[in-house]
């Protein structure tokens, strides 16, 4: 991930609440993590996501801060806020109490880039899996954001979405890839 993000001279930040920082030292474990790694913002906080990174304080209010809206709006804000090419963001609930209504496990991973194709949004997810990934535009800013629900302990479940949200980016990186392979292969081939 860190290699197609050099070899495009592209760069990353990360917005994190329930993995307090993981996503990052996970990125910054990886010699040479500098040459695209930005920074992050450790937004446990409610207000911190709003005055920080930017999070619509009306939906905060209305929804609370675990909802997937509020992490594509976060990955955005990072994406702004530490000058990044792409932003990364984990919301959710790692117990052990419920929290803004809900379940222990409910998490919300996302992307934003300047490339990612809107779709059509869709927020189901079954247990321990990346099911549901929704786009998003607001005023040019795209994202991608999945839903999980993920079992197991408080660290498992931080854990399980710090690998999430890196898959779900590299998801991203590599569909770009193989887009723009199709396009140049279409384009050598006479347009067929």
């Amino acid at each position: 991930m860190l290699r197609i993000l050099a070899a495009r001279g592209e760069t990353l930040a990360v917005a994190e609440s329930l993995t307090g920082g993981l996503v990052a030292a996970e990125i910054t474990s990886v010699a040479g993590a500098s040459k695209v790694f930005r920074g992050s913002v450790t937004a446990y906080a409610t207000e911190l996501k709003r005055d920080v990174l930017g999070v619509d304080g009306t939906l905060l209010d209305e929804r609370g801060a675990v909802d997937p809206e509020v992490a594509r709006q976060m990955a955005d804000g990072v994406r702004k806020v530490l000058g990044a090419d792409w932003g990364l963001a984990t919301t959710g609930v790692a117990g052990p109490d419920p929290q803004d209504g809900q379940p222990v496990g409910t998490v919300y991973v996302a992307v934003a880039g300047p490339d990612i194709e809107v779709l059509g949004p869709n927020t189901e997810a079954t247990e321990s899996e990346l099911e549901s990934v929704s786009g998003y535009a607001d005023g040019g800013a795209h994202g991608k954001v999945a839903a999980l629900r993920l079992n197991g302990c408080r660290s498992e479940i931080r854990m399980e979405s710090v690998r999430s949200v890196l898959t779900l980016l590299l998801e991203q990186l590599s569909g770009e890839r193989a887009e723009n392979g199709r396009a140049q292969d279409t384009e050598q081939n006479g347009g067929n």
